[in-house]
């Protein structure tokens, strides 16, 4: 048997809070989210209600997995998203400086 290291690479991450869930849908999505409108603010807030109750559902490569309050959300190298609870991205990650990546 052989012995890996795995690479090191650099991801983007968000921390799903209650006061940036504007922010996680943003890069979830890759643009910015209109809320101009009365009715996109309504649907926002509808949202953002199950969101906290529920979690955000992500569709990854094996499964649909939830995102809850306090989980981190990456993408990862293929440009995918994926779920990771705190405890495994604060033993798994560290942030890096803007010139590293």
């Amino acid at each position: 048997m052989n012995k890996f290291r795995q690479k090191p690479i650099v991801v983007e991450a968000i921390e799903f809070r209650t006061d940036n869930i504007k922010q996680v849908i943003e890069f979830l999505e890759g643009g910015i989210l209109d809320l101009s409108s009365n009715m996109l603010q309504l649907y926002f807030e509808r949202y953002k209600y199950i969101a906290i109750k529920e979690g955000i559902k992500i569709p990854t490569l094996e499964e649909v997995m939830t995102a809850s309050l306090g989980d981190w959300i990456i993408k990862g190298i293929s440009g995918k998203f994926y779920p990771c609870k705190p405890d495994i991205f604060e033993k798994s990650y560290e942030k890096v400086e803007e010139s590293e990546e």
